[in-house]
């Protein structure tokens, strides 16, 4: 008879690459990794995998086995949603990852929310850059990102991206600024203006360069910070300007803190964006969450994990 633990090892190795990456990812030793493998090689009596110092790969009849290993975790999940009760567990947690900008004025006010929902459960959130966020999702450190980030051909094979909504840009300035007294501006006006900006590396930063670069511009760096807080005080108490989402400044323009400028020519839009690991199906605390997203973000109600009856 198939065993389903050993069948959940296969899947690990076939994911990992290695008998090594798989047990380091299971807490296993290797030896111990390869004697599970071993039995269910015995048990089937067919060889799952063809053995190199560089890692392994699945043979015809390995390729089959993960082809249902992977049907057979998907209707496990879907089981396990189907009757949990997520209002009745005594404790659980969901973890999701998000964008600086993102988890500041965005996730914050939504984990709150579901808190209340839900008291016994738990929402564990890393705030990061688009990268570190994709990387804890592929080394299953958290079920789902929201981010804003660009995301590469590659990163796309193994991710399911939603996108949730677009996300306007806008130029904020302080009350030393020259522009203070101005509603609009051009990117041209961008052009000897020193920046106030998100650190190297950071996809924001990427995106804003690759922007500006589009219409000849090269920005004058002037500060570079690791979160959207330290970049509006900087621009509140400085010359510099800075270009950052709506979201994250609507609230100090309401109150007088900054000034947001509307671009004249096309604004400078990015999309927010679900993503997960595709090899990976929901918790049903993460299904409840997502859930809890709906009326924030309608186009979740499209998401097809989302199509299984909730409890509770």
């Amino acid at each position: 008879m198939l065993n389903l633990y050993k069948l959940e090892i296969f899947a690990q190795v076939v994911e990992e690459g290695s008998f090594s990456a798989a047990a380091e990812r299971l807490l296993m030793t290797q030896p111990g990794v390869s004697q599970h493998i071993q039995d269910l090689e015995r048990a089937l009596g067919v060889t799952l995998f063809q053995r190199s110092p560089r890692g392994v790969t699945l043979t015809e009849a390995g390729r089959t086995l993960y082809g249902y290993a992977q049907r057979i975790a998907a209707l496990v999940a879907e089981a396990e949603a189907a009757v949990t009760d997520v209002a009745q567990l005594a404790e659980g947690h969901v973890d999701v990852g998000a964008t600086p900008g993102v988890g500041v004025y965005v996730l914050a006010e939504l984990v709150q929310s579901f808190r209340q929902r839900y008291p016994n459960l738990t929402v564990h959130t890393l705030t990061d850059i688009t990268p570190r966020i994709i990387d804890a999702l592929l080394a299953k450190q958290l079920e789902m990102g929201l981010i804003e980030g660009e995301l590469s051909g590659e990163q796309l094979a193994l991710l399911g991206v939603l996108e949730l909504e677009p996300v306007q840009h806008c130029v904020i300035v302080g009350p030393r600024h020259p522009f203070w007294t101005r509603e609009t501006v051009t990117l041209d006006d961008l052009a000897d203006q020193t920046l106030v900006v998100r650190q190297r590396g950071s996809r924001t930063r990427i995106w804003l360069e690759q922007s500006l670069a589009a219409h000849g511009i090269t920005p004058r760096i002037g500060a570079e910070f690791d979160n959207v807080e330290s970049i509006k005080r900087a621009v509140m108490a400085g010359t510099g300007l800075s270009v950052l989402p709506d979201y994250a400044v609507r609230d100090d323009a309401a109150l007088g803190r900054l000034r947001t400028l509307r671009l004249q020519e096309e604004p400078l839009p990015r999309t927010l964006k679900l993503i997960w690991d595709k090899r990976r199906h929901f918790a049903p605390v993460a299904l409840s969450f997502l859930r809890h997203l709906v009326p924030r973000f309608p186009a979740l109600a499209g998401l097809p994990a989302l199509s299984t009856p909730a409890q509770g």
